[in-house]
Order: C-alpha cells, then sequence, then structure tokens
C-alpha cells in the first residue's frame, strides 16, 4: 500500500507544477460527415486522400490497429534517417484507442487524417531536434523536441517519460516517439474537454477515469 501511495504522489507531484495552458494539442478531428457531404465540401488535396484511405481501409471505410500497424510500417521502411524497430501491435491499438472519439476499435477517415497529419508534423520536430543525426531522440534532445510538438513537460514528467519510452541509453527510437506523442495528446485534449472553467484542474468520477485510462 504504502508503495502505491509513494508511485500515485510521485506522479501527482511531477504534474502539480505544470500549467496546461502551455500545451497546444492538436484539434479533434472534425465529427464524421456523409459521403455526398464530403463530396460536395472537400478540397482537392482531401478527395486526394480519401482515396488513399479508401485503399488503405477496405471495403469497410476504416482503419483497424493491424493496418494502421502495416501502413507505418511500410512509410517508415523507407525512411532511414529514422531509427526504429517497427511500429507493434500493442502500439497500434493504443493509437486507436485515444484517436477512437466515436469508439468502434477502428478509424474512420477524418481520426485517420487526423492521426497522419500529427505524425506527419512530429516528424518534422523528430528529425530538426535530432540534432547529432543518430536517427534518434536522446535525453538531452527531448525536452526541445516535445516543446516544439506543443508539450512543454516538467523535468520529473521527462524523466517519467524517458522511463516508459526511452531505451536503456535514454534514446527514444521513432515509433516510440511518435506513440508517446499520441497519447499525450489525446490526454491533453481530454483534459482541456473535462476542464469546463478553464482553472487546470477536473473532478472525474470512478467512470470516466477508467475510461480515459482503461481504453489506450
Amino acid at each position: 500500500m504504502n508503495f502505491v501511495k509513494a508511485i500515485i504522489g510521485g506522479i501527482i507531484d511531477a504534474a502539480g507544477n505544470i500549467d496546461p495552458n502551455q500545451f497546444v494539442p492538436s484539434q479533434p478531428p472534425p465529427p464524421r460527415m456523409p459521403v455526398t457531404h464530403a463530396a460536395h465540401n472537400e478540397s482537392e488535396e482531401e478527395k486526394q486522400f480519401r482515396r488513399v484511405f479508401q485503399q488503405i481501409a477496405g471495403d469497410d471505410m476504416e482503419v483497424s490497429p493491424n493496418e494502421l500497424m502495416n501502413i507505418l510500417n511500410r512509410i517508415i521502411a523507407k525512411h532511414h534517417d529514422l531509427k526504429t524497430d517497427g511500429f507493434s501491435i500493442e502500439s497500434c491499438r493504443s493509437m486507436v484507442a485515444v484517436m477512437d472519439s466515436d469508439s468502434t476499435g477502428k478509424l474512420g477517415f477524418h481520426e485517420f487524417k487526423h492521426l497522419w497529419d500529427n505524425i506527419k508534423r512530429w516528424q518534422g520536430v523528430y528529425k530538426t531536434y535530432d540534432s547529432d543525426h543518430s536517427g534518434l531522440i536522446g535525453a538531452d534532445e527531448l525536452p526541445n523536441a516535445f516543446r516544439a510538438a506543443g508539450f512543454p513537460l516538467s523535468g520529473q514528467l521527462y524523466q517519467m517519460i524517458i522511463r516508459r519510452y526511452s531505451d536503456e541509453s535514454g534514446n527514444m527510437d521513432f515509433d516510440n516517439y511518435i506513440g508517446c506523442l499520441v497519447r499525450l495528446d489525446a490526454m491533453c485534449r481530454a483534459f482541456k474537454t473535462l476542464d469546463k472553467d478553464n482553472n487546470g484542474t477536473i473532478k472525474v468520477n470512478i467512470q470516466e477515469w477508467l475510461q480515459l485510462t482503461m481504453y489506450s
């Protein structure tokens, strides 16, 4: 019991000196629209992306964790300047879960495009802050990389993230960097949604807490 209290106390201490207003999470994906609406309102770029999405998603027009893993690993295999051991199925399940706004267990078009746009943006940040061109983000490069992505964290939280997502030398590879940011972004968006009066604190019941923590 004392061990549990120490763990929870450490997390609360790490989070206590953070101003959530400093975070710049991405905007949530727009609500799902009928295909007829999309045909008349999408830009040419969105229409091209929808055609690619149809090829990836198949007949059900939704991307499963397995489909997400396959497409991400096919793409990063072409980027030799990004060190990675590949996106695992568990990582992709987690990414789908935190992006799955309608709880279908898969990503619809807007959810997938939202994730895709974030991955492209964060890939640019990753390359920029890989200052030694090792293909990895080192522990000393991590704060600036996360700050540039919109998340200035405390030193204690960086240490927790390093222990969870980095290797024994403190280096974070590309798939762990993306997996961490997808989760961090989604949890910050959830916090801001629940922080109705914008005072930096939220109150959740056990049901809300379990929904936030277990399906992610």
